[in-house]
């Protein structure tokens, strides 16, 4: 394929062994992927190549990479942007969506997963709606990001908004959300 141009893609996650085996698999693909550990370098290197693609976590060591999406639609408006999240939350999904992600996925997501994303920019009317209703801790789970949301991720700010001690909050926040 020497006069097909192969698509560039962005890869940002603070996990050195997802990113490693993600890359691999998404050069087998055809994609040209460059990876960055942090916000700071996401942006340097979008800068660089201008990717096509990028595929962000949502968690990025202490940062929120949800700033990266921001960052990056500035950058260019037609890059297509994948959400990844161990921690999903109906919060975090709306506002990746809303600064110009075209999809939001949790982990793990495999590399066929990610790409059938990659290429589905349109909504599906035809994803079947939950009939059980969140669980109470869930529920809470939820609450607590669109509060954090709120506060641009301020955890102390985010802390005093719903009166409770900072510390409790981030050690709720670090645990992995409930299913549902």
């Amino acid at each position: 394929m020497p006069n097909q141009e192969v698509p560039s893609l962005l890869l940002v996650d603070d996990d050195e062994t997802y990113c490693s085996v993600l890359k691999s698999a998404l050069e087998k693909r055809n994609f040209t992927v460059t990876v960055a550990h942090d916000v700071q370098s996401g942006v340097n290197l979008a800068e660089q190549i201008e990717p096509e693609y990028a595929v962000i976590d949502l968690r990025i060591g202490h940062e929120s990479g949800l700033e990266l999406v921001q960052k990056l639609i500035s950058l260019d408006s037609n890059t297509q942007i994948i959400m990844l999240t161990g921690f999903a939350s109906i919060a975090t999904a709306v506002e990746a969506i809303k600064l110009g992600a075209i999809h939001y996925l949790t982990k793990p997501a495999n590399p066929d997963e990610i790409l059938a994303a990659l290429h589905k920019n349109q909504g599906d009317s035809s994803v079947s709606i939950n009939e059980n209703p969140l669980s109470v801790k869930r529920l809470e789970w939820e609450h607590l990001q669109k509060v954090l949301m709120e506060h641009e991720g301020n955890i102390s700010a985010a802390a005093r908004a719903l009166n409770m001690h900072r510390r409790t909050l981030q050690r709720k926040l670090d645990k992995h959300p409930v299913k549902s």
